[in-house]
Order: C-alpha cells, then structure tokens, then sequence
C-alpha cells in the first residue's frame, strides 16, 4: 500500500514538473517572439524619446521651430530650443556639441564661419528667406539720401557684403568688380553721395536708426525692433534672394532619424502655410 502510493506521489509530481516545463517554454517563445514553425510573432516595443537641442535667433527661427513643435512631439522627438541675440555663439556651441542643430544663418555666412573657425558644419535643409531691407527715421525715400550721410552696415562679413550689394543694386556705390558676396566698404570703387560707412553688430542696428540716416538691417532683427519689411523698408532685395535660412548640423548627425523628422516637419506644407500667413511676405519660404 505505502508502495502504491509513493508511486502515485512520484508520478504527480513527474507530471507537475512536465507542465510547468512546458509553461516556461511558451512564455520564452513568446517572448523571443518565434514559434516552432518558424513564424515570427509580432512584440509591441516602446521607444524612448527623442530631445533634439537647436540654438535660433528669436525671430522668425525660434517661432517657426515652436510651430513644428507639437508635430515632433507626436514622432518621438522633444525639441528643445535656446534663442541666442548673436551670430557666433549658435556655430561655436553646434560645433562642442553642446547643441545638435542650429538655425539662424545663410550659406555664404556658414561658408564664412567654416573657414575661419575650422569646422565643418554642413545645411540640411533651406527653410526661408529673409528679404535684407534698408531702413530709416530720417528719409521717406532714397531720392532724399544727402551727400555725407551716414549709411550702417553689418560689421560680419557676408551680411556687410550682402548690404553693400544691395546699395549697388540701388546705384547708390559701385562696388569693384571682382568683390562678390563678400565685399567691404574697402572695395568701394564709386561712392558719388560721399557715403560715410558705419560697421555695427548686427543685432544692434535698429537700435541705431536714429543715430544715421540709413541702415541695412537684417529681417529677423526688423522684426523684433516692431518693423514690417514690406512696408517700412525704403527698398528691399527681391524675393528669388540667394540668402536662404538654413537647418545647420554637424557631419556625425545629418543623416540621423531626429534631424530627418526636424526637417520634415520644418519644409512641410503646414509650416508653409504657417510663414506665409504669419509673416505676410516679410518671410519667404525656400521649399
């Protein structure tokens, strides 16, 4: 009888072992996510998000990266955005990676910036153009500019450049012919009105306005000081501008899925939609 029923007990616990043996081994194939047959089951995984940091001028950069910023969100990436007032510190801070995109600057300034601190940032994506205007408290037209005005300028290069262009454009210089997008006041070949150039941050020339009677400044700084390019601006460059506004990054990221989402989002049709209302021409969409 003891016999009888240590063999029941053996058997009980023989079968007990089998079936929990067989439990763990569903619950790991499930969880490898492969059955015996080969067929690959579907595991649902959670990804983490995203924080993408992208230094902008305030305005219109940091506004439109608020604008894509619920999109982002709704993709996995947390856009964190620091406004900086200058033109230095957004490539400086991309470069140390303390930032992972920037957006505030054109090609030829970019161009500029590369070769002199050298790094090797690279655009991504044209986003907008910001038509360079001439502005003033002193004249209502440019017929009215005296002879010996003062005229200021942007002291960075490419923007000194772009302004000193722009014053040909409007016969105002003759520029020499080689000086290019980068030309300086020291490539004045004609200056009948006996401009007198006055080179300023650019970020501080519509604190200037009533200090000369012309000054060339750029849209995003118009902007903020409360102008409205197309309709304070004495004269302005065209629409077709070669000075895109670019999304700049660094070569070990260009091609990562956070910055191709930022892009997306930044040339879709809603953002389109989105400069062309907010701004009303003041900014012009590049895509």
């Amino acid at each position: 009888m003891k016999k009888w029923t240590f063999a029941v007990l053996t058997m009980a616990l023989v079968l007990l072992l089998a079936a929990c043996g067989n439990n763990s081994s569903t619950s790991n194939t499930a969880t490898t996510g492969s059955t015996d047959t080969g067929t690959t089951e579907t595991t649902e995984t959670t990804t983490e998000p995203v924080t993408l940091k992208v230094g902008a001028s305030p305005t219109p950069h940091a506004e439109i990266l608020e604008h894509v910023k619920p999109e982002l969100e709704k993709e996995g990436v947390n856009l964190e955005i620091v406004e900086f007032t200058d033109y230095i510190l957004p490539n400086t801070q991309l470069n140390e990676k303390e930032l992972d995109a920037n957006f505030f600057q054109h090609q030829p300034y970019l161009d500029d910036q590369n070769s002199k601190l050298g790094t090797d940032l690279v655009g991504v994506a044209k986003i907008h153009v910001e038509p360079f205007g001439a502005y003033s408290q002193k004249i209502k037209s440019v017929d009215e500019l005296q002879d010996g005005a003062k005229v200021a300028i942007p002291n960075d290069p490419t923007n000194g450049g772009r302004a000193l262009l722009l014053l040909e454009k409007q016969g105002l210089i003759k520029l020499k012919a080689d000086a290019g997008i980068t030309a300086t006041v020291s490539d004045i070949e004609e200056n009948p009105k006996n401009l007198e150039f006055i080179e300023i941050e650019a970020a501080a020339l519509p604190r200037q306005l009533s200090e000369v009677d012309l000054a060339l400044i750029n849209t995003n700084y118009a902007l903020e000081a409360g102008l409205v390019p197309t309709k304070d601006a004495l004269f302005i460059e065209d629409a077709d501008s070669p000075y895109a506004n670019l999304l700049v990054t660094r070569q070990d990221n260009k091609d990562s899925d956070a910055i191709k989402k930022l892009v997306a989002a930044l040339t879709s049709e809603d953002t389109k939609k989105f400069i062309e209302e907010k701004y009303e021409g003041a900014i012009v969409p590049a895509f």
